[in-house]
């Protein structure tokens, strides 16, 4: 039985792998995504802990004092913090458009494949339907050939009987 070639198969295949290409750089990002939002998630414990270890400092009893170097040293380490944390916010904010147009180039990628997947698909059911067609096509053929060939034994007995009678006669 014939099997069905799709002529565009090698575009086929190399819009898939594109398509693989884009899956790939937007896993990659999203691998960056998550690191960038958790190293944000880190920075603002720190800073919760930072300003809490500044309330600590600034609400010890009057007897103890309170140590203002210290508290500047905390103040400073709560500030870094707050700022290592914007970067990391900006950085993300960059990640998130480029996430997006990543996402955006995957999903033209993956329409063009499918464009072509649909197009073998309609392909294929087609060259179902020509090798459908010509089937049937040679089974009336081998019915006829059946029928023509019991016609021409009916009419070869019919003959050879009538000239057995003739002979007979």
């Amino acid at each position: 039985m014939p099997t069905f070639i799709f002529q565009l198969q090698a575009l086929l295949d190399q819009r898939s792998h594109a398509e693989r290409q884009k899956q790939l750089a937007v896993a990659t990002i999203e691998r960056q995504r998550l690191d960038l939002e958790s190293r944000v998630t880190d920075r603002q414990t720190e800073i919760r802990s930072h300003k809490n270890d500044l309330r600590d400092l600034l609400t010890t009893p009057a007897a103890q004092g309170v140590d203002f170097r210290t508290v500047r040293l905390q103040a400073n380490a709560s500030l870094h913090a707050q700022l290592s944390t914007q970067r990391l916010a900006l950085q993300l904010a960059g990640l998130y458009h480029r996430l997006d147009a990543a996402r955006k180039e995957l999903r033209e990628a993956a329409t063009r494949r499918r464009a072509v997947e649909l197009l073998k698909q309609k392909r294929f059911d087609a060259w179902k339907r020509e090798q459908h067609r010509l089937e049937t096509n040679e089974l009336d053929e081998i019915a006829t050939l059946r029928h023509s060939i019991k016609d021409i034994y009916h009419r070869d007995t019919e003959t050879q009987k009538t000239r057995i009678e003739l002979n007979a006669d």
